[in-house]
């Protein structure tokens, strides 16, 4: 669902993790013609690397405004990524994994919504990915479009009739489609960051599910991943 014209719906607010799809979407959002302004959550989590990716992101990208928000998840806990629960290694599975953070982007979601009423936007970009996902229920397609309604229904702008519209442009894409969109859009890989376990000295493990999604992307697509990994990662066919 994407809008024909942009010209009198402002600027668009970006869900920027730090992590390679929300780079992406970010990049996207500003080659559609808006105005980025990008919020990233800082909830505690393990793989804090990330929210230095976030700043190096905005800055590459040369965001409007970046929005760095404080919310410590780890008083839940619930998560290896908030909690002390080792994060797994062993391999993408199908079940919804330990480090499935209890309703992240339904909060976030919420979050980026009440930014983007005070930033006079009606277009919400978050880099939701339903086909390569660790089995997250809330990257499905049905969560996003009942969330649009959700907001529609519980906001000043979304009862005066300037409903907010929630663009997932990655929801149907694969992690080598990314990869491929990524270097399309001229951006390095290596501002972002995946990892949710990286190694002591800072290095991506390269072996959590993250990491294997995105290393088989890079891998699928043919290009390289300038991500630095850990020596013992293991092989992609592992």
């Amino acid at each position: 669902m994407t809008h024909t014209s942009h010209e009198h719906f402002g600027p668009a607010v970006v869900l920027l993790s730090g992590g390679l799809d929300s780079m992406v979407t970010a990049a996207l959002a500003r080659e559609r013609g808006f105005e980025v302004h990008a919020l990233t959550i800082d909830y505690g989590q393990r793989h804090v690397r990330e929210l230095q990716s976030a700043r190096a992101i905005a800055e590459q990208l040369g965001v409007a405004r970046h929005v760095e928000l404080p919310l410590d998840l780890r008083q839940f806990g619930g998560s290896a990524l908030t909690a002390d629960i080792d994060v797994p290694k062993g391999g993408v599975a199908g079940d919804i994994p330990v480090t499935y953070v209890p309703a992240r982007n339904l909060v976030f979601l919420a979050l980026t919504t009440a930014f983007a009423e005070t930033s006079h936007s009606r277009d919400i970009f978050i880099g939701v990915n339903a086909l390569d996902y660790s089995g997250y229920p809330d990257c499905r397609p049905e969560f996003i479009a009942s969330f649009a309604e959700t907001a529609r229904l519980g906001t000043k702008q979304g009862i005066e009739g300037e409903p907010f519209t929630i663009h997932a442009p990655l929801q149907e894409l694969s992690k080598a489609d990314i990869a491929r969109e990524c270097d399309r859009l001229g951006l390095d890989p290596a501002w972002s960051w995946s990892c949710y376990d990286p190694t002591p000295d800072g290095v991506a493990c390269g072996a959590c599910d993250s990491c294997r999604l995105r290393r088989k992307g890079f891998d699928e697509a043919g290009l390289v991943d300038t991500t630095v990994y850990a020596k013992d990662a293991p092989a992609l066919t592992e």
